[in-house]
């Protein structure tokens, strides 16, 4: 998913530069050569940061699906014990497909929008001296490296926080389901295999309603 590091990048490698920089950016009247050459530039950070706006197509569609298929594991809890296997394989299957649908169609319109929207922001607020100090950065090996183990720090730092947050959160998310579901009507009684079965669940990776 989810690959936010490759932003987070860019933003701190843009303050750095934008600090640091003693060229001035070029003015409304440059020759179109120049323009032409920043809009190659442009056009080479873009594809250098490629995986990264997949990354975040991915995210925008996985994200929605994990909440659907959290949701699902708690109803599942109400299905009648003998139905529950295949009511759980369906859901599962209809999510999957949901995934697999719309990825490619997210990751086509991101890098469709890439120039039009970061690659304009580029092109606006960053010289060519910068520019080439950004793509210098993102090709280095040190960079690669760092987008590399991007995942791994970033699991690390989630797992890490929800462990410390579970305990604070859990009973505040308790008492606001019980007061929803008397706003709706329902039994104030959360069924205790439903609660067990939630706080027993680590975050979920990829969707699947089982």
């Amino acid at each position: 998913m989810k690959r936010l590091i490759i932003a987070a990048l860019c933003s701190s490698a843009a303050l750095a530069f934008a600090q640091s920089a003693s060229t001035p950016a070029p003015s409304a009247s440059a020759s179109p050569a120049a323009s032409a050459a920043k809009k190659e530039l442009v056009t080479r950070l873009l594809q250098l940061q490629q995986p990264g706006i997949e990354g975040m197509a991915r995210t925008l569609v996985e994200q929605p699906a994990i909440q659907l298929t959290q949701a699902a594991s708690r109803a599942l809890q109400q299905v009648p014990q003998d139905k529950r296997e295949s009511v759980g394989k369906a859901v599962d299957a209809d999510i999957h497909k949901f995934v697999d649908d719309s990825v490619p169609l997210a990751r086509e319109r991101a890098l469709k929008l890439a120039p039009s929207t970061i690659g304009a922001v580029m092109e606006e607020k960053f010289n060519e001296d910068e520019l080439k100090q950004l793509i210098a950065w993102f090709s280095s090996p040190v960079s690669r490296k760092f987008s590399q183990l991007g995942q791994e720090m970033q699991s690390g730092f989630s797992q890490k926080l929800v462990a410390e947050m579970r305990p604070i959160l859990e009973p505040k998310l308790q008492a606001l389901e019980l007061k929803v579901r008397g706003e709706l009507g329902l039994p104030a009684t959360i069924p205790a295999d439903a609660t067990s079965a939630a706080k027993a669940s680590p975050p979920a990776k990829k969707a699947s309603a089982k």
